[in-house]
């Protein structure tokens, strides 16, 4: 890749970011295995690569459909609101000890900060200034906090500039996972995990340049139902297991 490049985004249905979208949700799945009760800290790692892959697919369809009817993205935000209500139960059903929302509120403000930053009409602005408030107000509430609301942005901003601008939305990325604390913990699995969210953007803009051959089913709208479904079917292994 080229210093001049930039990341191209067709019209038309895309490969490369289906099999970014499947490759996210396998990642999220291998890191909610860890708490089925088998010793599977090392997918920790591999974790890492979910959350960044969703906010750089975010920001893929978002730069897709800038020029689209706003009537699409308003459906898109939907959506995710109503996805982030429906999965709260089974994500605490399964994360008993969990200290935060589940995810999709996170990305839900993290659309709108992007989108604001992309139109500049009233009424996004003033949308996009609200999720930058409730972001930082309610950091400690949301999964991977005020940084995880900036991420789709920053990733949004690396398909118009050189591919070595992934370097932002890594370091967005290390900052949303508590890099103060892995960085203490100085383990392997933490300082690989921290890698890997370094270069988690860069690695996912790599496979949207060049996987324009993958054809994996398409992820639609009922794509949403299997955040809250994955929980619920890890929950039935951990009881089998147990």
């Amino acid at each position: 890749m080229h210093g001049t490049e930039t990341i191209p985004v067709g019209r038309i249905r895309d490969g490369a970011l289906d099999l970014l979208k499947w490759l996210a949700l396998l990642s999220m799945v291998l890191d909610h295995l860890r708490y089925v009760g088998l010793s599977l800290d090392g997918l920790y790692v591999p974790g890492r690569l979910a959350f960044p892959w969703f906010c750089l697919a975010i920001a893929a369809n978002l730069h897709r459909a800038r020029k689209a009817p706003m009537s699409g993205q308003w459906r898109y935000l939907g959506w995710l609101l109503l996805f982030s209500v429906i999965s709260e139960v089974p994500y605490r059903l399964f994360i008993e000890d969990a200290d935060t929302l589940n995810v999709l509120p996170t990305l839900a403000l993290g659309v709108l900060v992007a989108r604001g930053w992309q139109h500049k009409a009233l009424v996004d602005r003033g949308l996009a200034l609200l999720a930058l408030a409730a972001g930082a107000v309610f950091s400690t509430q949301l999964m991977f906090g005020f940084f995880g609301v900036l991420l789709p942005l920053a990733m949004l901003l690396v398909f118009s500039r050189p591919w070595y601008f992934s370097v932002l939305p890594g370091l967005v990325c290390v900052a949303a996972n508590q890099w103060q604390i892995l960085l203490n913990s100085g383990s392997i699995v933490a300082l690989t995990g921290l890698a890997a969210c370094l270069i988690a953007p860069l690695a996912g803009l790599v496979l949207l340049r060049h996987a324009k051959s993958a054809s994996p089913p398409a992820m639609r709208r009922w794509a949403y139902a299997l955040y809250p479904a994955h929980f619920l079917l890890l929950l039935l292994i951990r009881q089998i297991i147990a």
